[in-house]
Protein backbone atom coordinates (compact mmCIF):
# COMPACT_ATOMS: atom_id res chain seq x y z
CA UNK A 1 0.00 0.00 0.00
CA UNK A 2 1.36 3.39 -0.98
CA UNK A 3 2.05 5.74 1.89
CA UNK A 4 0.76 9.25 1.27
CA UNK A 5 2.51 12.50 2.08
CA UNK A 6 -0.20 13.29 4.63
CA UNK A 7 0.44 9.94 6.38
CA UNK A 8 4.09 10.86 6.82
CA UNK A 9 3.28 14.35 8.04
CA UNK A 10 0.70 12.99 10.50
CA UNK A 11 3.29 10.60 11.90
CA UNK A 12 5.59 13.54 12.61
CA UNK A 13 2.85 15.82 13.92
CA UNK A 14 3.13 14.52 17.49
CA UNK A 15 5.98 16.37 19.25
CA UNK A 16 7.36 13.29 21.01
CA UNK A 17 7.27 11.19 17.84
CA UNK A 18 9.11 14.03 16.16
CA UNK A 19 11.72 13.91 18.94
CA UNK A 20 12.16 10.18 18.31
CA UNK A 21 12.48 10.69 14.57
CA UNK A 22 15.06 13.43 15.07
CA UNK A 23 17.08 11.13 17.33
CA UNK A 24 17.23 8.48 14.61
CA UNK A 25 18.19 11.10 12.04
CA UNK A 26 21.02 12.26 14.30
CA UNK A 27 22.23 8.68 14.62
CA UNK A 28 21.92 7.81 10.91
CA UNK A 29 23.29 5.54 9.45
CA UNK A 30 23.53 3.67 12.78
CA UNK A 31 20.64 1.58 14.08
CA UNK A 32 19.56 2.23 17.66
CA UNK A 33 18.06 -0.33 20.10
CA UNK A 34 14.54 0.46 21.26
CA UNK A 35 15.72 0.47 24.88
CA UNK A 36 18.32 3.13 24.16
CA UNK A 37 15.67 5.27 22.47
CA UNK A 38 13.37 4.97 25.49
CA UNK A 39 16.21 5.89 27.85
CA UNK A 40 17.39 8.85 25.78
CA UNK A 41 13.90 10.34 25.49
CA UNK A 42 12.71 9.30 28.98
CA UNK A 43 9.79 7.31 27.55
CA UNK A 44 8.04 4.22 28.89
CA UNK A 45 8.72 1.06 26.84
CA UNK A 46 5.10 0.73 25.67
CA UNK A 47 4.98 4.40 24.65
CA UNK A 48 8.24 4.00 22.74
CA UNK A 49 6.88 0.92 20.98
CA UNK A 50 3.71 2.80 20.00
CA UNK A 51 5.65 5.74 18.58
CA UNK A 52 8.02 3.45 16.69
CA UNK A 53 5.09 1.57 15.14
CA UNK A 54 3.50 4.80 13.90
CA UNK A 55 6.74 6.03 12.33
CA UNK A 56 7.40 2.61 10.84
CA UNK A 57 3.89 2.43 9.37
CA UNK A 58 4.54 5.80 7.75
CA UNK A 59 7.70 4.38 6.17
CA UNK A 60 9.97 6.89 7.89
CA UNK A 61 11.97 4.35 9.91
CA UNK A 62 13.05 0.74 9.47
CA UNK A 63 13.28 -2.12 11.94
CA UNK A 64 15.93 -4.82 12.22
CA UNK A 65 16.68 -7.53 14.78
CA UNK A 66 19.97 -8.25 16.55
CA UNK A 67 19.43 -11.39 18.63
CA UNK A 68 16.48 -10.58 20.88
CA UNK A 69 16.87 -6.81 20.49
CA UNK A 70 14.92 -4.69 17.99
CA UNK A 71 16.91 -1.89 16.38
CA UNK A 72 15.64 1.11 14.43
CA UNK A 73 17.13 3.41 11.83
CA UNK A 74 15.85 6.26 9.68
CA UNK A 75 14.60 5.24 6.22
CA UNK A 76 16.51 7.85 4.29
CA UNK A 77 14.98 7.24 0.83
CA UNK A 78 11.48 7.79 2.27
CA UNK A 79 12.64 10.87 4.18
CA UNK A 80 13.95 12.28 0.91
CA UNK A 81 10.63 11.46 -0.76
CA UNK A 82 8.90 13.39 2.02
CA UNK A 83 10.88 16.53 1.27
CA UNK A 84 10.49 16.03 -2.45
CA UNK A 85 6.73 15.89 -1.97
CA UNK A 86 6.73 18.99 0.21
CA UNK A 87 8.71 20.96 -2.35
CA UNK A 88 6.58 19.76 -5.25
CA UNK A 89 9.48 18.31 -7.28
CA UNK A 90 10.92 21.80 -7.36
CA UNK A 91 14.21 20.72 -8.88
CA UNK A 92 12.62 20.51 -12.33
CA UNK A 93 11.47 24.11 -12.17
CA UNK A 94 13.01 26.03 -9.28
CA UNK A 95 16.59 24.96 -8.61
CA UNK A 96 16.91 27.91 -6.22
CA UNK A 97 14.64 26.00 -3.82
CA UNK A 98 16.63 22.78 -3.87
CA UNK A 99 19.98 21.87 -2.41
CA UNK A 100 22.16 20.25 -5.05
CA UNK A 101 25.17 18.45 -3.61
CA UNK A 102 28.41 19.99 -4.74
CA UNK A 103 31.06 17.85 -6.41
CA UNK A 104 33.77 20.24 -5.27
CA UNK A 105 36.21 19.05 -2.59
CA UNK A 106 35.34 20.05 0.96
CA UNK A 107 38.97 20.91 1.71
CA UNK A 108 40.53 22.75 -1.19
CA UNK A 109 44.06 23.24 0.13
CA UNK A 110 46.10 20.65 2.00
CA UNK A 111 47.93 23.28 4.03
CA UNK A 112 44.77 24.63 5.72
CA UNK A 113 44.66 23.70 9.41
CA UNK A 114 41.37 21.97 10.24
CA UNK A 115 39.41 22.20 13.50
CA UNK A 116 38.07 18.97 15.03
CA UNK A 117 35.98 18.44 18.18
CA UNK A 118 35.34 15.15 19.99
CA UNK A 119 32.22 15.01 22.17
CA UNK A 120 31.09 12.55 24.84
CA UNK A 121 29.08 12.90 28.02
CA UNK A 122 31.69 13.37 30.74
CA UNK A 123 34.72 14.44 28.67
CA UNK A 124 36.85 12.37 31.00
CA UNK A 125 37.98 9.34 28.97
CA UNK A 126 37.12 8.61 25.32
CA UNK A 127 36.98 12.17 24.03
CA UNK A 128 40.09 13.10 26.01
CA UNK A 129 42.01 10.19 24.45
CA UNK A 130 40.77 11.14 20.99
CA UNK A 131 41.87 14.74 21.48
CA UNK A 132 45.40 13.68 22.45
CA UNK A 133 45.69 11.11 19.65
CA UNK A 134 44.55 13.39 16.83
CA UNK A 135 46.75 16.21 18.07
CA UNK A 136 49.73 13.84 17.77
CA UNK A 137 48.73 11.91 14.64
CA UNK A 138 47.56 15.02 12.81
CA UNK A 139 51.11 16.42 12.82
CA UNK A 140 50.02 20.04 12.96
CA UNK A 141 47.21 19.73 10.40
CA UNK A 142 44.48 19.89 13.05
CA UNK A 143 43.47 22.11 15.94
CA UNK A 144 41.91 19.52 18.25
CA UNK A 145 39.38 19.96 21.05
CA UNK A 146 37.15 17.79 23.20
CA UNK A 147 34.09 18.52 25.33
CA UNK A 148 31.27 16.92 27.30
CA UNK A 149 27.52 17.42 27.42
CA UNK A 150 27.74 16.92 31.21
CA UNK A 151 31.46 17.29 31.85
CA UNK A 152 33.32 15.75 34.76
CA UNK A 153 35.53 17.83 36.98
CA UNK A 154 38.72 16.36 35.53
CA UNK A 155 39.94 13.72 33.05
CA UNK A 156 40.01 10.19 34.46
CA UNK A 157 43.37 9.45 36.15
CA UNK A 158 43.70 6.14 34.25
CA UNK A 159 43.42 8.02 30.93
CA UNK A 160 46.09 10.52 31.90
CA UNK A 161 48.40 7.75 33.09
CA UNK A 162 47.91 5.77 29.86
CA UNK A 163 48.53 8.76 27.61
CA UNK A 164 51.55 9.89 29.60
CA UNK A 165 53.03 6.38 29.48
CA UNK A 166 52.63 6.38 25.69
CA UNK A 167 54.45 9.69 25.35
CA UNK A 168 51.56 12.09 24.76
CA UNK A 169 51.60 15.66 26.02
CA UNK A 170 48.82 15.79 28.62
CA UNK A 171 49.41 19.37 29.78
CA UNK A 172 46.53 20.79 27.69
CA UNK A 173 43.96 18.14 28.59
CA UNK A 174 41.02 19.20 30.75
CA UNK A 175 37.33 18.37 31.03
CA UNK A 176 35.07 21.10 29.63
CA UNK A 177 31.54 21.74 28.39
CA UNK A 178 30.27 21.83 24.82
CA UNK A 179 28.95 25.28 25.73
CA UNK A 180 32.46 26.63 25.22
CA UNK A 181 32.26 25.72 21.55
CA UNK A 182 28.92 27.33 20.71
CA UNK A 183 29.66 30.61 22.49
CA UNK A 184 30.57 33.80 20.69
CA UNK A 185 34.17 33.71 19.54
CA UNK A 186 34.40 29.91 19.63
CA UNK A 187 36.50 28.35 16.87
CA UNK A 188 34.46 27.16 13.89
CA UNK A 189 34.75 23.41 13.58
CA UNK A 190 35.33 21.49 10.37
CA UNK A 191 34.52 18.16 12.06
CA UNK A 192 32.53 17.14 15.14
CA UNK A 193 32.65 13.51 16.28
CA UNK A 194 30.57 11.94 19.05
CA UNK A 195 32.33 9.02 20.74
CA UNK A 196 29.57 7.82 23.07
CA UNK A 197 25.99 6.83 22.30
CA UNK A 198 24.47 8.97 25.03
CA UNK A 199 25.97 12.18 23.65
CA UNK A 200 24.98 11.19 20.11
CA UNK A 201 21.37 10.65 21.23
CA UNK A 202 21.10 14.11 22.75
CA UNK A 203 19.86 17.13 20.84
CA UNK A 204 22.81 18.63 18.99
CA UNK A 205 23.94 22.21 19.52
CA UNK A 206 23.93 24.46 16.48
CA UNK A 207 27.62 24.41 15.68
CA UNK A 208 29.00 27.56 14.05
CA UNK A 209 30.22 26.95 10.51
CA UNK A 210 28.12 23.80 9.79
CA UNK A 211 30.88 21.24 10.43
CA UNK A 212 30.74 17.69 9.12
CA UNK A 213 29.85 15.19 11.81
CA UNK A 214 29.94 11.46 12.46
CA UNK A 215 29.32 9.07 15.33
CA UNK A 216 32.38 7.05 16.38
CA UNK A 217 30.83 5.38 19.41
CA UNK A 218 32.67 2.89 21.59
CA UNK A 219 32.21 1.34 25.01
CA UNK A 220 32.98 3.46 28.04
CA UNK A 221 36.13 2.05 29.69
CA UNK A 222 35.23 3.82 32.93
CA UNK A 223 32.21 1.49 33.26
CA UNK A 224 34.12 -1.71 32.46
CA UNK A 225 33.67 -4.52 34.97
CA UNK A 226 36.55 -5.61 37.15
CA UNK A 227 39.53 -3.83 38.61
CA UNK A 228 43.27 -3.65 38.26
CA UNK A 229 44.56 -5.31 35.07
CA UNK A 230 41.06 -5.92 33.67
CA UNK A 231 40.17 -2.26 34.08
CA UNK A 232 43.41 -1.13 32.48
CA UNK A 233 42.75 -3.47 29.56
CA UNK A 234 39.43 -1.70 28.87
CA UNK A 235 41.24 1.64 28.64
CA UNK A 236 43.90 0.10 26.39
CA UNK A 237 41.24 -1.31 24.08
CA UNK A 238 39.43 2.02 23.85
CA UNK A 239 42.72 3.75 23.11
CA UNK A 240 43.61 1.21 20.40
CA UNK A 241 40.26 1.54 18.63
CA UNK A 242 40.39 5.33 18.71
CA UNK A 243 43.94 5.36 17.42
CA UNK A 244 43.01 3.08 14.49
CA UNK A 245 40.04 5.26 13.57
CA UNK A 246 42.01 8.48 13.86
CA UNK A 247 44.89 7.07 11.81
CA UNK A 248 42.38 6.23 9.05
CA UNK A 249 40.87 9.72 9.35
CA UNK A 250 44.11 11.67 9.02
CA UNK A 251 45.05 9.65 5.93
CA UNK A 252 41.88 10.53 4.02
CA UNK A 253 42.49 12.48 0.76
CA UNK A 254 40.49 15.48 1.97
CA UNK A 255 41.41 17.68 -0.98
CA UNK A 256 39.86 15.23 -3.48
CA UNK A 257 36.61 14.36 -1.66
CA UNK A 258 33.26 16.07 -2.09
CA UNK A 259 30.99 16.42 0.93
CA UNK A 260 28.93 13.28 0.32
CA UNK A 261 31.95 11.06 -0.36
CA UNK A 262 33.73 12.38 2.72
CA UNK A 263 30.63 11.81 4.87
CA UNK A 264 30.41 8.19 3.76
CA UNK A 265 34.07 7.66 4.65
CA UNK A 266 33.61 9.26 8.08
CA UNK A 267 30.66 6.94 8.73
CA UNK A 268 32.71 3.91 7.62
CA UNK A 269 35.49 4.84 10.02
CA UNK A 270 32.93 4.95 12.85
CA UNK A 271 32.08 1.31 12.09
CA UNK A 272 35.68 0.11 12.45
CA UNK A 273 35.85 -2.48 15.22
CA UNK A 274 39.56 -3.27 15.54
Amino acid sequence: MEISLSDKLNALAHPRRLDLFRLLMRRYPDSVPAGHIAEALDLKPNTTSSYLNVLRSAGLIEQSRDGTSLHYTANLPEVRNLFSGLLGDCCGNRPDLCLSPSKDPVITTRDRVLNALFVCTGNSARSIMAEAILREEGKGRFNVYSAGTAPSDNPHPEVLDLLKHKGYDISQLRSKSVAEFVADGAPKMDFVFTVCDRAANETCPTWPGQPMSAHWGLADPVKAAGAGARKRLAFQQAYGLLRNRITAFVNLPFETLDRISLQHMLDDIGRMTD
